[in-house]
């Protein structure tokens, strides 16, 4: 059960980006995306929450947290993403997201709470990335989409921070998920005048409803599971396999081409990002209530 309810978490967190890729090439704007994919997961960790018996937050304080934690955890990221993969393949999405890891290595390192014999899994982690736009051959990849990406992967590591320091465990973790990911639709909401007009099809539509839903919505559900019944360590090795599960998926359905380069750059990232996470004597510190790391899209 445990190894299905993984390889579940990292089929459905994985697939985000295809979905983001067929809403985009089907008529949606990213506003559009954006907006539509909190709102669906709101309303599907509202139904959760309110299963379990779970009420939102009724203190100021949380609630001037999920604001900063909503913006930097979902508004930011899953707009840049949907930005990002107007022009990048969503395999290499999925690659650029694993990079996550090694954003919060660097603010680590800034803020001095970092170990700094995790620094060359951080040296290492960033040459894959520089393997993957290969600057040197004159590729579209280095693009401002594809730093956009790469800005939604260090988004994600700034709310993790910053979580991790205001947002400590409640007996509602639904709930506060399903608070975040509101306060993120309104955050959203502010950019509703660029968000264009609404010409997609079903298929765009059918992906808007995937992602905000199995992508976003049951993800958060998953994801709280495991860390509840398995402990966070276990919910975090599935980031190790988002990127094998978009390129994947990029490959098989969207006819995304498979280059080494790409691999190789892949293989360096998750490497350096498995040395950033070695760790040597545990202390106790505080962490988030169970959220939704990255998916990172």
């Amino acid at each position: 059960m445990p190894t299905f309810r993984m390889a579940a978490l990292a089929l459905l967190w994985g697939s985000a980006f295809l979905w983001i890729k067929l809403a985009l090439d089907h008529g949606l704007t990213p506003v559009q995306i954006t907006i539509g994919r909190c709102a669906l997961g709101a309303s599907v960790l509202l139904a959760l929450a309110r299963r379990a018996g779970q009420r939102l937050p009724r203190s100021r304080k949380v609630w001037g947290h999920l604001v900063v934690a909503a913006l930097f955890c979902n508004a930011v990221p899953f707009a840049l993403f949907s930005l990002g993969q107007r022009t990048v393949d969503s395999g290499t999405a999925g690659v650029l997201n694993a990079t996550t890891p090694l954003w919060s290595m660097v603010i680590g390192l800034l803020a001095g709470s970092a170990e700094r014999r995790r620094l060359p899994g951080l040296v290492l982690g960033f040459a894959g990335t520089l393997l993957v736009f290969a600057p040197w051959r004159g590729g579209t990849l280095l693009s401002w989409d594809a730093l956009f990406l790469l800005g939604a992967a260090a988004s994600y590591a700034i709310a993790f921070a910053y979580m991790a320091r205001t947002l400590t465990p409640n007996d509602a973790p639904l709930a506060v998920s399903a608070a975040q990911l509101l306060t993120a639709t309104a955050w959203s909401g502010l950019a509703l005048p660029f968000a264009g007009p609404l010409h997609a099809d079903g298929t765009a539509l059918s992906a808007l409803l995937a992602l905000g839903v199995l992508a976003t919505g049951v993800t958060f559900y998953l994801n709280y599971r495991m860390i509840a019944e398995e402990g966070p360590t276990s919910a975090a090795t599935v980031g190790y396999l988002l990127p094998v599960v978009s390129v994947t998926l990029g490959a098989l359905l969207l006819n995304e081409p498979l280059t080494p380069r790409v691999l190789a750059g892949m293989a360096v990232i998750l490497a350096g990002v498995a040395l950033t996470r070695r760790r040597g004597r545990v202390t106790p510190r505080r962490t988030a209530p169970p959220q939704l790391p990255s998916p990172s899209a």
